[in-house]
């Protein structure tokens, strides 16, 4: 997995350097709407993108989306520099890293945000059934599964293991999908997972348990995730992308406003069942990015070398 990880950066920068592959900028039309494909990951946290496409809050701004999934933010990050995909939905971490590594691109506005609640957020890090640990430290030394390594989840449990007392040097951490942890947990081929909705209530339903919400250890109300573009879309169509912008921002409120709406919808993207929509634990969905929970998360990387600098943060978001 780590190797496969290394390949997907060292392509993604790759295309950013000789400019192979799409531009990034080139958007079909048809019958007067942009087409955009944007990159999701098939999780709690872009569910307002899809209320936001079933109420029409796209195609009145003369936008179709077409929604495609992928395990993590790392793994849009090069869909978007290629131009496979517009815009992209990924961590704040993986998108620090990314600009490290030199890959034009730009957050154009806020994806999800942590309730701030311990013990009652979205995100989790979890064990199954019969642990024995009891805090964050005591998985120092196990086995505990990320969606994709070098992003948030890295970032979060470190600093969860930190606030416990732990030392991060003896962690490990393996790649799994969102969507495989559950069944991971269960088999007790992991130790522990860092996880969100709606696997998070797939996990406690079958027993397992919930050490510490990583997200709230990290920073007070974190801004998770965010939608970015590559600039040269940014460029090129302007326009565009303050409609993209509009359109996601009334989404989000729209489903901060209707969580009735948000449970239903996760079932036409994942495997949620009827029974367990009703007990998730929603994220919240804010306007505006908490930028210095970023510039937390930023130094928390760069604290465990997941970046060789602090980041130039102003880079990271559009103008």
């Amino acid at each position: 997995m780590r190797r496969a990880l290394a390949s997907i950066v060292a392509a993604t920068v790759a295309l950013a350097v000789v400019g192979c592959g799409g531009s990034g900028s080139d958007v079909k039309t048809e019958g007067g709407n942009a087409q955009l494909t944007v990159g999701v990951i098939p999780i709690v946290d872009v569910a307002p993108i899809y209320l936001g496409q079933q109420k029409g809050f796209f195609t009145k701004r003369k936008i179709d989306l077409t929604l495609k999934t992928a395990a993590g933010g790392a793994a849009i990050v090069p869909s978007v520099m290629s131009g496979e995909f517009q815009v992209g939905f990924s961590n704040f971490t993986s998108l620090l890293l990314a600009r490290e590594k030199g890959l034009p691109l730009k957050v154009i506005a806020n994806g999800v945000s942590s309730t701030g609640e311990q013990g009652k957020d979205f995100g989790a890090i979890v064990v199954p059934a019969g642990s024995p640990a009891r805090t964050a430290k005591d998985l120092v030394g196990k086995r505990i599964a990320v969606n994709t390594l070098k992003n948030i989840c890295d970032s979060t449990v470190k600093a969860s293991v930190r606030k416990a007392g732990g030392d991060t040097s003896g962690l490990n951490l393996v790649e799994l999908p969102f969507p495989d942890m559950p069944a991971a947990l269960a088999a007790n081929r992991v130790d522990g997972a860092c996880i969100v909705e709606p696997q998070l209530s797939q996990v406690v339903a079958a027993g397992g348990r919930v050490l510490t919400s990583m997200y709230v250890d990290a920073a007070p109300n974190l801004s998770v995730a965010g939608y970015f573009v590559n600039e040269k879309l940014l460029k090129s169509d302007r326009d565009l992308v303050d409609r993209f912008t509009e359109a996601i921002k009334e989404s989000n409120a729209y489903a901060d406003a209707h969580p009735d709406e948000v449970r239903q919808v996760l079932s036409s993207y994942t495997k949620i069942t009827a029974d367990l929509a009703p007990k998730l634990t929603l994220p919240k969905w804010p306007a505006e990015i908490n930028k210095d929970s970023v510039a937390t998360l930023g130094k928390l990387a760069t604290d465990d070398k997941v970046l060789t600098q602090a980041p130039d943060l102003n880079a990271l978001y559009a103008d």
